[in-house]
């Protein structure tokens, strides 16, 4: 028997449809998919901006893999850009930056552009809307904190007391547990989701 190297979106959710602790979310289904990997998985970062993508290029120039005790793994950089259609947050070349410095995904809660060049870059690349106009980059914007998006909130891996919030998206539809599911019986199952330090899930060898 194969066994899947990621578990299902949707099985997650079959899991987890009982769990009240809230470290279980299932953002709306508004995004739209524009990058080249349809399906990613990985720690959260985080930008917090408004038609404003200087802090997103920094981040996604920068080094997107993070260490575990199984090796280094792409992060997915979860952008709260307030909604806005008004302004493309990413574009071609930040996306080829991101691919080329080892991220695993990037999901956009505003607009992005280069619809060709998104698509020929080995990330993943969610956002709710093209838009062809860039930002005008006056070095706003924040870093690795907490931020809201489509109404839910998502917790950023390194917070005190470092928890590893992880971002699924294996079918066409996007949850975040707090936690990296564990493998049992052959299959990977999604364990209690709850913020955990980072490194080796509990109960796996």
């Amino acid at each position: 028997m194969m066994i899947a190297a990621t578990p299902s979106t949707c099985d997650l959710c079959d899991a987890h449809k009982g769990d009240l602790s809230g470290a279980f979310r299932v953002l709306p289904p508004v995004f739209r998919s524009f990058g080249g990997r349809a399906a990613f998985h990985g720690p959260v970062a985080t930008v917090k901006c408004f038609e404003d993508n200087s802090a997103v290029k920094a981040a996604l120039e920068s080094d997107g893999t993070v260490e575990t005790p199984t090796g280094r793994v792409g992060r997915v950089l979860v952008v709260d850009g307030g909604a806005s259609l008004r302004r493309a947050l990413v574009g071609g070349n930040i996306a080829a930056a991101a691919a080329r410095n080892g991220w695993a995904g990037v999901v956009v809660d505003g607009a992005v552009r280069d619809v060709a060049e998104l698509a020929a870059c080995d990330v993943g690349l969610l956002a709710l809307a093209l838009m062809p106009l860039p930002t005008e980059r006056r070095g706003e914007g924040q870093r690795e904190l907490p931020v809201r998006v489509q109404g839910g909130c998502v917790p950023v891996t390194g917070c005190t007391p470092t928890p590893t919030a992880w971002w699924w998206r294996t079918d066409p539809c996007t949850s975040l547990p707090s936690r990296r599911p564990e493998r049992r019986h052959g299959r990977r199952l999604g364990a209690a989701m709850r913020v955990i330090p980072l490194g080796r899930p509990a109960g796996s060898s």
